[in-house]
């Protein structure tokens, strides 16, 4: 899986070939995240760091604009209805 990537972070890190596959797994599993779960779990990080919902939900849909594929532009309603339902 991915052998073409493998070889490149081998080649160009210090990492050895098992330790770049598990790499590649885990960032493929945080990019796996849907929109969805994605609004959900910034949500709980951001309330745990004790934010109100007005700068959670700035923060949140600024960091959907660097998802690896990023989703459609989403209000702030949108937004809370992921949350709230």
């Amino acid at each position: 899986m991915h052998d073409d990537l493998v070889d490149h972070l081998t080649r160009s890190t210090p990492l050895q070939r098992g330790e770049a596959l598990r790499v590649i797994q885990d960032v493929l599993a945080y990019f796996d995240e849907t929109t969805e779960e994605f609004v959900r779990r910034r949500h709980r990080e951001l309330q745990g760091q004790g934010l109100l919902n007005a700068a959670i939900f700035q923060q949140i849909s600024a960091d959907l604009e660097y998802r690896a594929v990023a989703p459609p532009e989403l209000t702030l309603r949108q937004l809370r209805r992921i949350v709230y339902g």
